[in-house]
């Protein structure tokens, strides 16, 4: 069968969906289709980048192809990517099946608008985030209730299967009231890290950290719930002055404004900005020597950072949001926390600094109880039964 799997970015493009398609593809490839992904020239898009000259636009893989479109945007906060040529790419190469990924972008409404002209069938897998969570200001959030209000209902209804990766997260894309035609509750997989490197200097001692320290993964986005993260530490430190936090993620816009609070409260020598780690041994190596890996975000879909964490024997701190509660079991694999709390985001970072037996405890459960849970062969399991129910042979 030839699927076309379609997402804003691809790797070498950073982020969570980006790595989910990434991850599919070979695994399908493995069970008898073909998968052609259609993505952008983006690198990221908070601020707009593309990827680099080097990177081609057009790849032969071996489980198929990847074609990376141009896109533009309109903008300031009416920033919206549109691709160039996705539908008449699609026309030309004729896929049996497509998958489109996230909810509310262009690439779904293309392949909705080629589901009803040619009868292709289509899976949509939302990756779903409620207004009140999405990146920018009050325009954006006033524009995607307008398209949650006039705009989605024909395109979710065009899609034959909407996979959604938790029960909160079809709960949330249920109250919109859409016409759904048949949801699966399908979480992803997690795919371990490399080892850490064989190496006598340590991680810390590479990145300049001076005393153990909690670690944050994830983009500079305002949606990450870092100044609260930043006004919890601050309290942290000032009981235990050796404590370090490592914050390690590309700038998804945020940067600036988390500089500003590290001055402001006098956190410069406590907190350090590393960027994207390009070598996954060195994120490894990261998670495995941190105290607690800490994400208190306002929404997350699923938080696959948790499981990397985990899966290297580190607790993790995270917001009882999103589908979070469903794949960290609160007090045996970590601490979960109100979203926008200081004070219980501070007083469970404290507890497990001041707890190292507690932390392990939480580690060693998660690593060999939670991680196991979540696989890329299962998801592609149930998504090859899926496919092949669309389009018989």
């Amino acid at each position: 069968m030839k699927v076309a799997q379609l997402s804003t970015r691809y790797p070498p493009g950073p982020g969570g969906v980006e790595r989910h398609v990434a991850e599919l593809a070979p695994r399908l490839a493995r069970r008898g289709h073909r998968v052609d992904v259609y993505t952008s020239e983006l690198y990221q898009e908070f601020p707009w980048r593309p990827l680099s000259p080097s990177v081609p636009r057009e790849e032969t893989t071996d489980f198929g192809a990847v074609h990376r479109l141009k896109v533009w945007t309109l903008p300031g906060e009416l920033h919206y990517p549109f691709f160039r040529g996705l539908g008449a790419a699609l026309r030309r190469d004729r896929p049996d099946l497509l998958h489109a990924h996230t909810y509310g972008t262009h690439q779904v409404t293309v392949a909705g608008r080629h589901r009803r002209r040619f009868g292709t069938p289509l899976v949509l897998t939302t990756h779903f985030h409620p207004i009140w969570s999405i990146e920018g200001g009050w325009i954006r959030h006033r524009l995607r209730g307008f398209y949650d209000r006039r705009i989605a209902g024909p395109i979710v209804e065009a899609a034959d299967v909407v996979i959604v990766q938790t029960r909160e997260e079809a709960r949330l894309l249920g109250s919109l009231g859409l016409p759904l035609r048949r949801v699966e509750i399908l979480p992803p997989g997690y795919r371990p890290l490399p080892p850490p490197p064989d190496e006598p200097e340590s991680f810390a001692a590479r990145a300049g950290v001076d005393g153990p320290f909690a670690l944050f993964v994830g983009r500079l986005a305002s949606n990450k719930g870092l100044l609260d993260l930043l006004d919890a530490f601050a309290i942290v430190a000032r009981e235990h002055p050796a404590a370090r936090l490592v914050v390690v993620g590309e700038d998804g816009g945020m940067r600036s404004a988390v500089e500003s609070r590290i001055r402001s409260a006098g956190l410069e020598r406590s907190v350090r900005l590393l960027g994207h780690l390009d070598d996954d041994r060195l994120l490894a190596a990261a998670y495995r020597e941190a105290a607690v890996t800490v994400l208190p975000s306002e929404y997350e879909a699923f938080g696959l950072v948790l499981l990397e964490s985990l899966a290297q024997g580190t607790p993790v701190i995270a917001s009882r949001v999103g589908g979070i509660p469903e794949v960290v079991d609160d007090d045996r694999a970590g601490l979960l926390v109100s979203p926008g709390s200081v004070p219980e985001l501070s007083a469970a970072i404290r507890r497990l600094w001041e707890d190292p037996a507690l932390g392990r405890r939480l580690g060693e459960y998660g690593r060999s109880t939670v991680v196991p849970r979540f696989t890329w062969e299962a998801l592609a399991d149930r998504l090859d039964a899926i496919y092949r129910g669309l389009v018989p042979p």
